[in-house]
């Protein structure tokens, strides 16, 4: 599996706020399901990084296009070369 990794920007509004549990939901079915690594957003700058494990990059636009939020959204998909970080990583061993 090739990881990439989305970066979107959107724009609240009062009809992009009510489809957020709807689009949560989603977003949670794919983590579960190990399609989603990482999700993270910031309200700052009205930004999403996700982070997919996915065959290709249609597979991950197609994923995408499924969210209830897709057309409040711009996004860039890239494919990574390294990924790597504390989750990643076999947890110290402590000797008691």
């Amino acid at each position: 599996m090739r990881k990439f990794q989305v970066t979107i920007q959107f724009e609240m509004d009062d009809d992009f706020a009510a489809l957020v549990p709807l689009h949560r939901t989603y977003i949670n079915r794919l983590i579960e399901q190990g399609i989603i690594d990482h999700y993270v957003v910031t309200m700052e700058t009205q930004h999403v990084w996700i982070t997919f494990s996915a065959e290709n990059k249609s597979q991950v636009e197609e994923w995408l296009s499924k969210s209830p939020l897709n057309k409040y959204w711009t996004f860039e998909i890239n494919e990574l070369f390294v990924v790597d970080g504390l989750l990643y990583r076999l947890p110290v061993v402590q000797l008691n």
